[in-house]
């Protein structure tokens, strides 16, 4: 299955306390699931984002998605697919 980070950023979001961030986390995962999509990773981040979330879709349509639940709980997210290091060199010496 394709592999999509996305970037986040708590702009429009007003957590009051780390409870209520984890909760967050619950439901977007169980929104994910109900898209065929996994959340493999999601880690808080210091600097210019706040949290890097990593998850599988089966398709760009499935990641689309996801990327609207992000933001329907107010988190402003940037969404790129990833590719492997190791298929992108197999991908470069096609070329």
């Amino acid at each position: 299955m394709p592999t999509f980070a996305s970037v986040v950023e708590l702009t429009d979001r007003d957590v009051q306390n780390m409870q209520e961030l984890a909760s967050i986390w619950g439901e977007i995962r169980t929104e994910f699931e109900e898209h065929d999509t996994t959340l493999e990773d999601s880690y808080a981040m210091l600097g210019e984002h706040d949290f890097l979330v990593i998850f599988e879709a089966p398709d760009q349509e499935a990641a689309f998605k996801a990327a609207l639940t992000l933001h329907r709980h107010g988190l402003d997210a940037q969404t790129m697919a990833l590719k492997d290091t190791d298929d992108f060199a197999d991908l470069v010496d096609e070329v």
